[in-house]
């Protein structure tokens, strides 16, 4: 099957859209007394999704609707979950509330203030458009308190970066376009950045960027280095160092496994299997023996071990080039696949 006649990636939508949905549907219930069976809203780039209600609870004053999150084909682990808006009059303009699941912002750094609900700008601007929407429709003062929850928010919440970067008690609403596209680089690389954002703001002077847990683990015991100095960079190596020159910190080290390591050594910045390969012919360059032949780069450094070393420099190397003249001092550190240490550069 080619790339072209592959099935096509089904689309999900954002906390931050299923947060506005439940808004929206609230205030109906609360201003005119229906219970729609699902609701729409107008996106940032003018899609207009349908969400069904997954729950209705309301009371004095107040409603509450729940909304199932979709996230299409994307493994998001948010998928399935109830995603809550109740609505109630406030005392004067929206206010925004974390409910139970929803985080609260403890570190600088992030777009949203320390002390705040976990719910990003964007977001929060497509529920105050609700609210006005919806005030003007049923000639009511947009004076509203709007509190968030999800259900098993705090559970889920540790599958995420958030505990890295100090929003404690549940998850983010998120979502810059209310759009999740599936297996989506961009989003990856945006937390990544927010990694950073908070660690400069915090005062974390070295940070690391590891392609796996095991190297991560290594790398994090052998420097010493505290969680929020953890950037969870995966393959996106060029991600991490390209957003570095920019916001430097002094120190970054770069961890892996001996092939990522060796793809980052060879020029690639995206170090998935899909996107970027090892030149073995190239690699057999660097030793003496006769390597081109290898189908792994563990297998390579198992034949002749002093390749690792050499993996090392040159990836410090690359590393520097993606840093320009950036004031970040940059180290490799490589291991194997049982976290034991091949080989460092620049420490």
């Amino acid at each position: 099957m080619s790339e072209d006649t592959l099935p096509k990636l089904r689309r999900g939508w954002t906390t931050g859209a299923c947060a506005t949905a439940a808004t929206k549907a609230g205030l109906q219930i609360l201003w005119g007394g229906d219970v729609p069976s699902a609701v729409t809203i107008t996106l940032p780039k003018g899609e207009t999704p349908v969400f069904a209600l997954a729950s209705v609870a309301q009371g004095d004053g107040w409603a509450e609707v729940g909304i199932e999150k979709d996230a299409g084909d994307d493994p998001d682990v948010t998928h399935g979950a109830i995603i809550k808006a109740r609505v109630a009059v406030s005392d004067g303009g929206v206010v925004f509330r974390a409910g139970e699941g929803v985080g609260t912002v403890t570190k600088p750094g992030l777009p949203i203030g320390v002390g705040e609900p976990a719910i990003n700008p964007v977001p929060r601007a497509m529920m105050d458009e609700i609210v006005a929407e919806m005030a003007s429709e049923y000639g009511k003062s947009p004076d509203i308190e709007i509190t968030v929850s999800v259900e098993n928010g705090a559970e889920i919440a540790k599958k995420t970066w958030n505990p890295r970067l100090g929003i404690e008690g549940g998850l983010s609403i998120l979502g810059t376009t209310g759009v999740v596209r599936p297996f989506s680089c961009s989003a990856w690389i945006a937390s990544i950045h927010r990694g950073i954002d908070v660690a400069r703001a915090v005062g974390i002077t070295h940070v690391a960027g590891c392609t796996g847990s095991t190297s991560e683990r290594v790398v994090q015991q052998m420097l010493g280095l505290p969680d929020h100095a953890m950037l969870d960079m995966g393959d996106f190596a060029g991600g991490v160092l390209k957003y570095l020159s920019r916001h430097p910190v002094d120190r970054i080290t770069i961890g892996g496994g001996i092939g990522k390591i060796t793809k980052l050594a060879q020029g690639a910045r995206d170090l998935h299997s899909k996107r970027s390969q090892v030149d073995f012919i190239a690699l057999n360059e660097w030793v003496e023996l006769d390597i081109a032949s290898c189908n792994t780069a563990l297998e390579a450094v198992t034949i002749a071990p002093e390749l690792a070393a050499r993996v090392a420099v040159e990836a410090l190397q690359q590393v520097k080039l993606i840093l320009k003249d950036a004031p970040v001092e940059p180290s490799i550190v490589i291991i194997d696949r049982a976290g034991t240490v091949l080989a460092t550069a620049g420490l």
